[in-house]
């Protein structure tokens, strides 16, 4: 699924890359990217030709069909298309400005009104007479978290319903998997902060800190089995299907976040694949599944896959750089709280071709006394985390170029909105 062979030659492209152009936007970079394209044919996706519309003079008449990812693998096995930004052998970095009629809709304000009670419903789902295991469900539902998942689930399935020559409204199932989508995010927090022994999340206590292990661990299966009855009433065994790969991924990513690996080719491709199913499968999968209620295409399922996927990876990436340049109050967690975990994040594996005294520190999990310190100091001293984020932004790239395959929507125009504010979060 993603290729290991990133940590040497990726890394000097992206360097390349990083010196050419820290003072173009990623929009700016984007729009000549897409203007590089040629149109797609109606057939394949049922689209027209923006530049066939009056006003769409110079705007890409659709987006570009393969990106060659020389070290990542983040083509679609649908659409390919060879990039010139992408190409290792690019020395500068011409880029357009945006065209004045690409109006990136804010994704808070679209998805609002369909989000509003989103926290209310949920509590309804998760109801039980026992007071306490009640309250413990409800912790993590007080409407103060960012609803990251089902905004991105809410504007997919609006631009995949306009795409489809629907009405822009949800149907009742695709607003369902939203719920589903925060639902099974929430548990898999309390599953992770028992499994991690956290004591704060979100800015307060964590449910494990306040209870105990064994209630965090029933709230945590409650919640779940909430989320699958709400699944089951959707009453289609495909969403059922794909949804309940999510659970899979989630457990599988946890166990793959236990172990090391002793190539450093592997252990990056080992962070992607974790990264992935802990964090992408469920934004991924969530997309797919508005899609299958409303498209039988495979090709459109694929399409809010990969976005889903693509900004998921882009999300955690992100995450992981915050761990090092955010204090404590920002996070709503502790700083270094991944490297006291144990865990070699994407600013740790850049710093390694750095500082190659990270490798034997890597691998026993920064367990000896100064570990932690000594690591925190070599990621600062390196660019790891200026490396991580232009990964990131590959991955964004990716989404924008997926997303702009449907059809011109708000919505559309608000995930694509969505990868900039990925990229420029704090928190």
């Amino acid at each position: 699924m993603l290729s290991g062979n990133m940590a040497g030659p990726w890394w000097r492209h992206c360097q390349r890359w990083s010196t050419n152009c820290t003072s173009t936007s990623l929009f700016e970079t984007l729009w000549q990217l897409n203007c590089r394209s040629v149109a797609l044919s109606a057939s394949s996706l049922g689209l027209t030709s923006w530049s066939s519309r009056p006003g769409n003079e110079g705007r890409p008449s659709s987006l570009p069909t393969e990106t060659k990812w020389k070290s990542l693998n983040l083509t679609s096995p649908i659409i390919r298309h060879k990039s010139r930004l992408l190409d290792p052998k690019l020395q500068t970095c011409c880029c357009r400005t945006i065209h004045s009629d690409a109006k990136l809709k804010d994704p808070f304000t679209l998805a609002q009104k369909d989000l509003k009670s989103l926290y209310d419903d949920i509590r309804k789902e998760l109801f039980v007479s026992k007071e306490e295991l009640k309250y413990l469900c409800d912790y993590y539902f007080d409407g103060k978290g960012k609803a990251i998942r089902p905004m991105i689930v809410v504007l997919m399935a609006r631009a995949l319903n306009i795409h489809s020559n629907r009405s822009g409204d949800l149907l009742p199932g695709q607003r369902a998997i939203a719920m589903i989508s925060e639902m099974i995010h929430t548990a898999s927090l309390v599953h992770d902060d028992v499994i991690d022994g956290s004591d704060k999340r979100r800015g307060k206590r964590t449910i494990n800190e306040l209870w105990g292990e064994r209630k965090a661990i029933l709230a945590g299966d409650f919640i779940l089995s909430a989320a699958s009855m709400a699944l089951a009433r959707i009453g289609n065994i495909t969403v059922v299907k794909v949804l309940s790969q999510v659970i899979e991924d989630l457990v599988r990513g946890e166990f793959m976040q236990l172990g090391s690996k002793e190539n450093e080719n592997e252990r990056f491709k080992h962070y992607l694949e974790k990264t992935f199913k802990k964090t992408a499968s469920l934004i991924a999968n969530s997309c797919k599944a508005v899609s299958i209620l409303v498209n039988s295409d495979p090709e459109v399922h694929e399409i809010a896959y990969q976005y889903g996927k693509n900004v998921g990876i882009a999300f955690q990436l992100v995450d992981d750089v915050l761990d090092f340049t955010s204090g404590a109050n920002q996070l709503g967690k502790p700083a270094a709280a991944d490297l006291k975990l144990g865990l070699a994040t994407g600013p740790v594996l850049f710093a390694c071709q750095q500082f190659p005294e990270l490798h034997a520190m890597i691998m026993r999990r920064f367990s000896s006394k100064g570990d932690v310190d000594r690591a925190w100091q070599y990621v600062l001293q390196s660019d790891g985390v200026q490396q991580t984020n232009y990964l990131a932004q590959r991955y964004c790239q990716e989404a924008i170029r997926q997303i702009s395959m449907l059809r011109p929507s708000a919505e559309r125009d608000a995930l694509i909105r969505l990868t900039e504010m990925v990229l420029t979060r704090d928190k």
